[in-house]
């Protein structure tokens, strides 16, 4: 069976964002409330993008917390993690189901409400909306969708929707209001001098977004 996930706060590992031991700051991020990580490593060589992975599943174990892995199956699958995260350039969803298998978690970038319907009907267990605003985080994103694209996204999809890309506790609330489940962060958390307190802040906002 797949898991029951928390998405109110998503956590994307980013290791050029901080001198500090990763796994340091997702044991912060985690005890201040973040539900989910993802590990995001496009630098590394496979070995290493092995060996951080099994780090911080050994990690995140402690807290029975989802890992996911960005773009890379194969890492995925060998490190038995809960599922994997894909963009619109990466493995077409319906052929990372095949090779993941059924109890695995997918979740999908998407910016438009095509792409929206086509990761749904494709297997999707969940949709980044990417990006909700300009963010110097990732460069090769589309368009912001801003808060109107995400309602609109909202309107075709029953999935679980993730806002991504510039989202900080002073914006999140907006993004629950306009249909998000959760939201996604890098910077927010990665280069805070307090993950714990940042992750809290985070989990508080979205909350109150919910309200």
């Amino acid at each position: 069976m797949k898991p029951i996930i928390d998405y109110s706060v998503y956590l994307v590992t980013d290791r050029s964002m901080t001198t500090r031991p990763m796994e340091e700051i997702v044991r912060e991020a985690v005890t201040g409330g973040v539900g989910i990580v993802q590990l995001r490593e496009k630098t590394a060589s496979t070995r290493q993008f092995l060996s951080h992975a099994s780090r911080i599943r050994d990690c995140l174990a402690e807290f029975n917390i989802p890992l996911i892995i960005n773009d890379r199956l194969d890492i995925a699958l060998a490190m038995n993690a809960a599922g994997v995260h894909v963009g619109q350039d990466d493995m077409p969803c319906r052929k990372a189901r095949k090779i993941i298998g059924p109890t695995k978690i997918i979740g999908v970038s998407v910016s438009t409400p095509k792409e929206a319907i086509a990761a749904e009907r494709e297997g999707a267990d969940y949709l980044g909306i990417s990006p909700i605003y300009a963010t110097p985080t990732k460069t090769d994103t589309p368009p912001a969708v801003g808060l109107d694209g995400l309602k609109t996204i909202r309107t075709v999809t029953t999935l679980p929707l993730i806002g991504i890309g510039g989202l900080h506790a002073g914006n999140a609330s907006d993004v629950i209001k306009a249909g998000a489940n959760g939201i996604a962060v890098v910077s927010a958390i990665m280069t805070s001098s307090d993950p714990c307190r940042t992750a809290r802040d985070l989990r508080d906002a979205v909350d109150r977004g919910r309200t």
